[in-house]
């Protein structure tokens, strides 16, 4: 019996043995199942042999521990693929960890959830530093996570702060770093740690993704590794970049298959002595280095270890001869049929493209288009201290439990737009003049699904009896208070469009911009002399062209 199926038995039986599940280890098993059994299929096609046989144990034992289930799928895994796509020993992963930590110790950027977890002597809230950071960070830039974190962090510096702040408080910091359901998550969390955990934080990665709301695999493993210390590796854009280039893997990054061989190559490479300076190198070198469209090969820490760039020198053809024969550079070459984490064939190898070839990108749904008319209501007063009418969104959904201009469904015609909107807005804010009621032009906001196009019109009252009763989930607010509440960035887009009073003000718009004579910038003294002089004579007693067309 090979050292490889003598393993697989060994999980097997330990795997086999009756076990009491929590719920949450089904929920993760069944929602699993179907990806499993195709990774199962497709092991078996690319390479049959004996330990592919026993795929199918992982889809037999649904009670099986979430860490030997998972140390079963990567012997599976390994045994059909490549070894070119693999690392070849022990002495090649030391290499790479001792390269890229050096690296990371002499180039790492300071940034202030860095040093929040370096200097912080507790465990509780070094977690919570670094959970709050990696959520920030998820689909968001970090020049732009910076500000918001460091606000953050002064203002609920503890878990227990961050428990006892309302959904509301949460919304009104988050404002504008998107994906908005990330800060409720992050709040829900915060109380079951303090309510049902005892205000300690789970110390590994899988009860934190099995105990708190909205920690995924990744999260986990960022707060487990940093936070902790647990050798967990962990696998976001920045990292599964790298891990293709390094080892030259072209099929699609979010498959089942290639997204199982990304974890288990970076489970493999985790420095077990600094897993959380490991994990953070390796995001930070795909960030600033291993980029996606204009990398620096030049100085990548890791470069000789790197698949990619060895294609590339293979494929320069000055280089190619002298290159026939040398054990550093490699193809693969699969006993049977294509591999399946090779580029695709009918995208093969592009040489102007050199490492940027890996990876190849997903294949991606355009976000679906949707259209809405809303109003910015306004209510003039004599005294100034003008108010705006927001109303709140429903506690689930796209932008849940945040503040709006009411809003309606897009309608065929612009006269059951008119009608649908003005309903809307007498809904929250009694009867109204529906003159008033002005289009004002249109703004495109693009989630991260859809494509909304609001229609943007405005009503404002003067000396009409102000409105001092609204309904339940509406409110009204000064100008100042709108532009810091708990309004997503589409709703600051639709509302410099009613500031401006002008159609076309605002990015989305697609009508030509318009300003008055007053808003125009005064020419300078030289650009007035110069355009006296160029300016064609006309009489004073001659009419001008406004007064001969009428």
């Amino acid at each position: 019996m090979t050292p490889l199926v003598s393993r697989l038995s060994r999980l097997w039986v330990i795997m086999r043995k009756p076990r009491a599940a929590a719920g949450s280890g089904h929920r993760k098993q069944a929602a699993s199942q179907e990806g499993r059994q195709k990774h199962a299929k497709s092991s078996s096609q690319a390479k049959p042999s004996a330990p592919n046989a026993c795929a199918g144990m992982i889809s037999e034992c649904p009670g099986a521990p979430a860490g030997l289930a998972r140390q079963l799928e990567e012997v599976v895994l390994q045994a059909s693929v490549s070894p070119y796509h693999l690392f070849r020993d022990i002495a090649e992963v030391t290499a790479f960890q001792g390269s890229l930590l050096s690296w990371y110790d002499q180039e790492k950027r300071d940034l202030p959830w860095r040093r929040q977890a370096e200097d912080e002597v507790d465990p509780d809230r070094r977690a919570y530093a670094v959970w709050v950071s990696e959520v920030m960070l998820q689909q968001t830039q970090v020049a732009t996570v910076i500000n918001y974190y460091t606000r953050w962090m002064q203002k609920w510096p503890t878990l227990q702060d961050l428990a006892s702040a309302s959904l509301e408080e949460v919304n009104q910091l988050w404002a504008g770093l998107g994906y908005y359901s990330r800060g409720r998550r992050l709040q829900e969390g915060a109380r079951k740690v303090v309510e049902e955990l005892g205000g300690h934080m789970p110390r590994t990665a899988e009860t934190l993704q099995q105990l708190l709301p909205g920690v995924g695999r990744y999260t986990a493993g960022a707060i487990a590794s940093i936070a902790f210390g647990q050798a967990t590796g962990v696998v976001d854009g920045n990292v599964a970049r790298v891990l293709c280039r390094v080892r030259a893997i072209g099929a699609d990054p979010s498959s089942n298959l290639v997204s199982q061989q990304l974890w288990s190559l970076a489970q493999q490479l985790v420095d077990p002595a600094r897993p959380g300076d490991f994990n953070q190198a390796a995001m930070e070198l795909g960030a600033t280095v291993c980029t996606p469209q204009r990398p620096l090969c030049s100085q990548c820490p890791v470069q000789s270890l790197c698949r990619a760039r060895q294609r590339v020198e293979r494929e320069r053809p000055l280089a190619s001869q002298s290159l026939l024969g040398s054990p550093d550079v490699e193809e693969c070459a699969p006993s049977t049929g294509q591999c399946q984490l090779c580029l695709p064939p009918l995208e093969p190898w592009d040489q102007t493209l050199g490492v940027v070839n890996f990876p190849r990108k997903a294949s991606r749904k355009p976000p679906r288009e949707e259209s809405s008319a809303t109003c910015v209501l306004e209510q003039l007063r004599a005294r100034g201290g003008a108010r705006i009418l927001l109303v709140q969104r429903p506690n689930s959904g796209l932008l849940a439990g945040l503040w709006e201009f009411p809003s309606v469904t897009w309608e065929p015609s612009e006269q059951l737009q008119r009608k649908a909107l003005l309903q809307e807005l007498q809904r929250w804010a009694g009867p109204l003049p529906a003159t008033h009621l002005r289009h004002l032009g249109e703004v495109v906001h693009v989630f991260s699904h859809i494509k909304l196009t609001y229609q943007v019109y405005g009503l404002a009252l003067e000396g009409q009896t102000p409105v001092t009763t609204v309904p339940p989930g509406a409110r009204w607010l000064t100008r100042e208070e709108f532009h810091t509440a708990a309004v997503s960035t589409a709703m600051k887009k639709v509302f410099r469009v009613y500031e401006g009073q002008q159609p076309g003000t605002c990015k989305g718009s697609k009508r030509p911009q318009v300003s008055s004579p007053s808003s125009r910038k005064k020419p300078s003294m030289g650009q007035q002399v110069l355009d006296d002089f160029f300016r064609p004579h006309i009489s004073a007693d001659a009419p001008s062209l406004n007064n001969a067309a009428q």
